[in-house]
Parts: structure tokens; sequence; C-alpha cells
């Protein structure tokens, strides 16, 4: 059973529990959007039933973090844990979302944390990767450009080839810059796209047993699966949590199962 008069923590206080717990250096609630931290805390408790290979600590891309909560997930459902995990908001970084599947993480650890865990070594378990968080996706900026000092009095000759050299600065300068620009806008370009696909995928899902779309529904997800070379298809399918018994405590796993 949970408690609950149990205290809510503050951002801080959350960050330093999961940075003590698992050796990182987190600096904020909305790092944890890529789903690997929960991941290993929860093999921590029952490493059997989380394959920690599968977690992508290095995850930069949401298409990333969606597969580690993907692992969350169906770690959740052999634990019989029913916590409804919205992954299409968690993996969006916002703090309030984050804040409160942390909130809720924190008090399901500590109500099924033995304690004991002097022989886990959380960074031998990860290979080393994950000790720092995911830099937050800032737009493409232009190189400053030095300022040079002004040239000491030369002959014309030398004079002309400054020119010349100055001109073709300012000229790849340009490029560069138009380059960075297209670049940003194909990265804004590929998010939106892949946000439109990924809801569509949550569509299908909720479909797949209707016998009415059955066979519309085949056809999109062959179409949306399909894989070129070089690319793969997703390891795990999204798993909702299997619900079993209404009477099943929000914050416990499963009763038939000790935490070690």
């Amino acid at each position: 059973s949970t408690s609950n008069n149990m205290d809510t923590l503050s951002r801080n206080e959350l960050v330093g529990f999961i940075n003590d717990t698992l050796v990182l250096n987190y600096t904020k609630v909305e790092q944890m959007c890529t789903g690997a931290a929960y991941c290993q805390m929860l093999h921590m408790l029952w490493p059997e039933r989380l394959p920690i290979k599968k977690v992508k600590f290095n995850a930069k891309l949401e298409h990333a973090y969606i597969d580690n909560w993907k692992v969350l997930q169906e770690a959740f459902k052999k634990l019989h844990i029913e916590k409804d995990v919205p992954i299409q908001r968690l993996v969006k970084g916002r703090f309030q979302d984050n804040f409160e599947f942390l909130q809720w993480f924190y008090k399901f650890f500590t109500i099924n944390d033995s304690g004991d865990h002097d022989s886990y070594d959380a960074v031998a378990y990860r290979g080393g990767a994950g000790g720092a968080p995911p830099a937050a996706r800032s737009p493409v900026k232009r190189a400053p450009v030095q300022k040079k000092a002004a040239p000491a009095p030369v002959s014309n000759v030398k004079r002309s080839g400054s020119n010349q050299n100055n001109a073709e600065l300012k000229r790849l300068q340009a490029e560069v810059t138009d380059l960075n620009v297209a670049i940003e806008g194909l990265e804004k370009e590929r998010d939106f796209y892949f946000s439109k696909l990924r809801d569509i995928e949550v569509i299908c899902q909720e479909k797949e047993g209707d016998d009415v779309y059955t066979e519309f529904i085949a056809g999109i997800i062959e179409i949306l699966y399909a894989t070129e070379e070089g690319f793969g298809p997703a390891e795990d399918e999204v798993v909702e949590p299997d619900i079993e018994d209404d009477e099943q405590e929000e914050y416990g796993g499963d009763r038939d199962y000790d935490p070690p």
C-alpha cells in the first residue's frame, strides 16, 4: 500500500534524488523525458524484469526516447503495475508533465525499494553512458565573425590580395549562414512529420482489435513499419498498461514478486 501523506518533494530535491541514486548529474526535471533514468531505477528494483541493454542512455531524439518508454511500459506490464504513461507528452520535455510523473515514480520507488543497492553499479550497468543529461535543442546559430586588426600600410599589390581574401571570406560566411538556416528548417520539418506519423501509429494501435478496420489498419501499419537498408523498426511495440484488477493499488508492483 501507499501513504497519501508521503512528502511531496521539490523539483531540486527530485533531481537530487535521481542523481544520488544513479550517479548522474542532471540539472532539471525536464531531462527525465528520455525515460532512461526510469528504466534503470526499475532495473535496480527488479533486474530480471527489465532488459537494461535495450535502454538508450545516450538518446538525443524523440524517437529514441519513445523506445526507452516502451521498455519501461513492457516492464510495468510484467510487474502488473497499473500506471498510465503519457509518452507523447513526456517526450516533449515540458516541465509540468515530467514533474508530475517523477513525483509519482519517486513515491512508487520509495515504497518498493529494499534499500540494498550496495552491489548495484549504476554506471557500469549503463556502460559509462548517460552521465551527462541531453542538452536542450537550440536553434542553429551563425558562428561569430572575429574582427581583424586594421592592416598595416602595404603595397598596392598586397592590398589587392587582401581585398580578394576578405571578399572570399564573406562569401563563405554567407554560404555557411544559408546552410545553417537550411539545416534548422529541415530539422523542424523532420520533427513535424515524425509527430504526425506517431499520431497515426497510436490511432492504428487503438483500432487494431476492431474487426471493421482490420484490413485497413493492417495496410497502414505495413506502410509505417516498412524498412529500407540502414533503417529498422523500433525494438518493441507500445504496450498499454495491463489492467487486471480494479483493486490493484496505484503504487504496488507484482504482489507475487518481492523486490530483491
